[in-house]
């Protein structure tokens, strides 16, 4: 009787872009569990689940801890002694201690056990990730055997880049390549993850199959999106994004290779939609994972707190969300009824709290150091720091978190009052500029995302979106009055931020050279205030805080 395994011409494959909780073990093996139940019911033959699943991702410095290593080894082992069942194999990835370091693993469970491990050669150490500081390098790869098929598992990175993993696999035998990723969301991400994948299938001549985690993760986005690539480069399947699920896909073995015959084909959204859905699921998640029960902010009748407001309901439903409007002297009866009306059409909770005494009890407080000076952007903040402070009062008193409403545009130039409107736990809109606000807003007013809780139609008052921006701090007053329009301010801080250009190739756009250099200064000055803002959902290539880490004492400019 020969002991050479049977080759099987079928080979149905689960893929599970679900989403785990950094640092729940017990729950993310539940998920995995349930996972491969369903996969069962549906005939697969393997589970291929994401990229350190077990522990979440991504767990920084979590797996400095011996303890939570241990933890996941034995929920890899758990998930391995189900497979005994002779129901589906699990490829599932976890950080493990090995002789040489911490590793960032994959491991293969089949008949009761663990028949095959990877570890990540190619650690990513730019941008949201920091890789090297907690793991260490594996060794070259060669593909695993599962159930006569030769499976070669990269991890992630190690497609991004031209270290020849998958080329090694294909030469050692390997006939797909399976990936589990931790691939966060930014815009236009899909098409690039597409010729990432392509480059590396055309090199190898092998198909390849994508599978992305889902979720919010603090400031990052996972938008699952997972997807497959015959080797002939044709699109094999496409999974919906931002949404948690599992496809079963079927492969077939020819003489060419394997091919999928079988596999859902998603619809992908573009643009306004993508970043309005990842804004909604990284907003839900933070809320859910950390705990929080509803949520409270200023509605202040702009368009900030507005979109900030319809992404509240949308994430987490009417009941949750607690609007309340601060006014004061300056506030407009304009901005009164748009408050209002934009409370009502999303039906979430509304108050008004006068914000007068507080202010002039600060005031008075300060009447004697202040006397003889000029009235000015100090008296300003006074008004921003009591609207905080009710808030955060509001929040102590009710177990509500303070939902932040800034915008990326304001948090560059530093136009936001530490310790006043940039109280709160979380941002939903830290990473769009102001004209995106507009955009995401006049899309929400003619579409409702699937999954989302809050209602159809005009959500965002048309009136809003139609007037001139104003902090309403002093009277007649609009953003403009000091900023340059919003369409310029924001094409130089992109161009600034995300693409790192030089201040003579801004101005070749068309600029002012003085008001660049302006808006450079600003972007540098306020760095002190990024520092102490709210995590907020990542939208951009380059967002606050994990990818863009510039020093705050820095007298660099641009001359």
């Amino acid at each position: 009787m020969s002991d050479t395994p049977i080759r099987p011409d079928i080979l149905r494959i689960a893929i599970a872009q679900f989403d785990p909780t950094v640092g729940d073990v017990a729950g993310n093996l539940a998920k995995a569990r349930e996972a491969r139940a369903e996969a069962a019911a549906q005939g697969a033959d393997l589970l291929l689940l994401t990229e350190l699943f077990i522990s979440g991702y991504p767990p920084e410095d979590l797996v400095l801890k011996p303890a939570f290593l241990k933890a996941c080894l034995h929920a890899v082992e758990q998930l391995a002694a189900d497979t005994a069942d002779g129901g589906p194999g699990v490829i599932v990835g976890f950080p493990r201690q090995g002789q040489k370091g911490r590793h960032n693993s994959a491991a293969v469970l089949d008949g009761g056990k663990v028949i095959g491990l990877r570890d990540k050669i190619d650690l990513p150490n730019y941008g949201e990730f920091d890789e090297k500081r907690v793991f260490v390098e594996g060794d070259m790869p060669g593909p695993v055997n599962f159930r006569g098929v030769r499976l070669g598992i990269p991890i992630c990175e190690e497609i991004w880049n031209d270290l020849g993993i998958c080329e090694t696999l294909a030469e050692t035998g390997a006939e797909i390549l399976l990936v589990p990723n931790g691939s966060p969301y930014y815009r236009g991400k899909v098409d690039v993850r597409y010729q990432v994948a392509l480059r590396q299938v055309i090199e190898s001549g092998l198909p390849l199959i994508f599978a992305n985690q889902v979720g919010g993760q603090d400031e990052l986005v996972f938008d699952g999106a997972s997807f497959a690539f015959n080797a002939d480069k044709s699109l094999a399947f496409q999974m919906s994004q931002f949404e948690p699920t599992m496809a079963v896909t079927t492969w077939k073995r020819a003489e060419d290779g394997w091919r999928c015959t079988d596999g859902p084909m998603s619809h992908i959204p573009e643009k306004e939609e993508a970043d309005y859905r990842a804004c909604v699921l990284g907003f839900r998640d933070y809320v859910n994972k950390n705990g929080f029960k509803s949520v409270v902010l200023g509605l202040s009748g702009g368009i900030d707190s507005a979109l900030c407001a319809a992404i509240a309901v949308d994430a987490l439903g009417e009941e949750r969300v607690r609007t309340v409007m601060l006014p004061y002297r300056y506030t407009s009866q304009e901005s009164f009824a748009d408050a209002e009306a934009c409370a009502k059409a999303l039906g979430c909770h509304y108050d008004i709290v006068p914000i007068a005494e507080p202010v002039e009890g600060f005031l008075s407080a300060l009447s004697d150091m202040f006397e003889g000076t000029d009235s000015g952007i100090t008296e300003e903040n006074l008004q921003s720091r009591a609207r905080g402070t009710i808030l955060m009062a509001i929040s102590n008193k009710f177990g509500s978190m303070v939902v932040t409403t800034g915008n990326k545009s304001e948090m560059s130039v530093g136009y936001a009052t530490l310790y006043g409107d940039m109280n709160g736990g979380f941002n939903p809109i830290k990473d769009l500029y102001k004209m995106q606000v507009y955009a995401l807003s006049g899309w929400r007013n003619a579409h409702v995302p699937p999954g989302a809780l809050g209602p159809s139609g005009e959500v965002i008052p048309a009136n809003i979106l139609s007037k001139a921006p104003s902090a309403e701090l002093r009277p007649n007053q609009t953003d403009q009055d000091s900023l340059p329009p919003y369409p310029v301010l924001d094409d130089i801080l992109e161009c600034l931020v995300e693409k790192e250009m030089a201040v003579e190739d801004i101005v070749a756009r068309g600029h002012d050279v003085a008001t660049v250099h302006r808006v450079e200064h600003l972007l540098y000055l306020a760095e002190y205030k990024r520092r102490q803002s709210a995590p907020g959902v990542k939208i951009t290539k380059k967002n606050f805080g994990r990818d863009r880490r510039y020093p705050i004492t820095n007298r660099f400019r641009d001359r």
